[in-house]
């Protein structure tokens, strides 16, 4: 493995060290609570349930697609929107009582967590659409690939 392709290993574990293993192993293990948790967004238990298994495995296939190399465009935009959504449902900052700009504040702790999930899904976006792809060409191709472990040299 050259230098070049553990740089991009390496960068691509930071990106879904949050998801795999450590999100996903959480949802394995403290399955409940993650049910729970998805009580926050819908009611019915059924639902909450499938919605940790849905998240479970958006964060185990993304994860390797994107370590992998395979379908890794698809993976992004998939975790994206995972990541935008959960945003939404979970880090409610908006819905919080104490929300203020100085002083304790637990919502503004939760408009922290809200900002770094849409700063994950905008990098996530950004990866899915290198390389000179582009919106069209991602949709045009869905299942193609960054090839993130072969280098070209620059001209």
């Amino acid at each position: 493995m050259s230098l070049d392709d553990l740089a991009v290993l390496l960068s691509r574990c930071a990106l879904v060290l949050l998801f795999l293993p450590f999100s996903a192993l959480d949802k394995l293990l403290n399955f409940r609570g993650a049910v729970t948790q998805a009580k926050q967004a819908v009611a019915m238990p059924a639902l909450a349930g499938a919605m940790v298994l849905l998240g479970l495995a958006t964060e185990v296939l993304c994860s390797l697609s994107l370590l992998t190399g395979v379908a890794d465009r698809l993976g992004a935009v998939v975790l994206a929107g995972y990541c935008a959504v959960t945003a939404l449902l979970f880090k409610r900052f908006w819905a919080a009582p104490d929300f203020r700009l100085r002083g304790p504040s637990q919502g503004r702790d939760v408009f922290w967590d809200f900002l770094k999930n849409i700063a994950l899904a905008g990098a996530l976006v950004a990866l899915a659409l290198s390389g000179g792809v582009g919106l069209r060409g991602l949709l045009a191709d869905p299942l193609s690939s960054t090839h993130p472990y072969q280098h070209r040299t620059l001209p």
